[in-house]
């Protein structure tokens, strides 16, 4: 088991370290983050699964705080309300969860950070598609291939792995990257 504690360490910092080669797009997503919020926006969020949580994790680094004692900055993760995703996913069926909600609170503006490892998840490809009609821009978290968001997003931020618990290390690393950035540019 050693062996493999090694090689899992050995892969993620791997991972880790190509981050690096994604400093543009980063840098872009955040910038579009901090002119939403600057203009009155918001910034919502989704994903299935350990990206809800992720969602829900990053939705919270803003409302709260993340590193500096601020004002609260509104982010919302679109995974939270089940009475919404159980109402929505019952009369419209589960593609539609996230949609329904960037159509409900989405103005043009706004920003959707949308997590799917794979980029191909029906409901959050969806959202993205009714967030970019809205004149909402789209930070798309996938992995390495982009799947559909990859040509659907605004920035699409593809992490280097195919691995799905890597990728979720990664985004909630570029997550935390997006939401100290974005506080640091706003208490100045």
């Amino acid at each position: 088991m050693e062996k493999e504690i090694k090689a899992y360490c050995q892969e993620a910092a791997a991972g880790f370290l190509a981050l690096a080669d994604l400093a543009p797009d980063i840098r872009n997503a955040t910038e579009q983050m901090i002119e939403a919020l600057r203009n009155g926006g918001k910034i919502m969020f989704c994903g299935n699964g350990g990206s809800a949580a992720d969602a829900q994790h990053l939705a919270a680094e803003l409302e709260g705080r993340y590193l500096l004692d601020r004002p609260p900055l509104p982010g919302m993760a679109l995974t939270v309300n089940t009475s919404s995703l159980t109402a929505i996913g019952n009369d419209y069926g589960f593609e539609d969860v996230f949609s329904r909600q960037v159509q409900a609170h989405g103005r043009r503006g706004d920003v959707l950070v949308a997590l799917s490892t794979s980029g191909n998840s029906p409901n959050v490809v969806k959202a993205v598609t009714m967030a970019r009609d809205m004149g909402v821009v789209v930070v798309g978290l996938t992995g390495e291939s982009g799947g559909k968001m990859d040509g659907l997003c605004h920035v699409c931020l593809k992490v280097p792995s195919r691995f799905t618990p890597m990728i979720q290390q990664m985004h909630i690393a570029v997550g935390h990257m997006l939401c100290g950035f974005v506080e640091e540019a706003l208490v100045k």
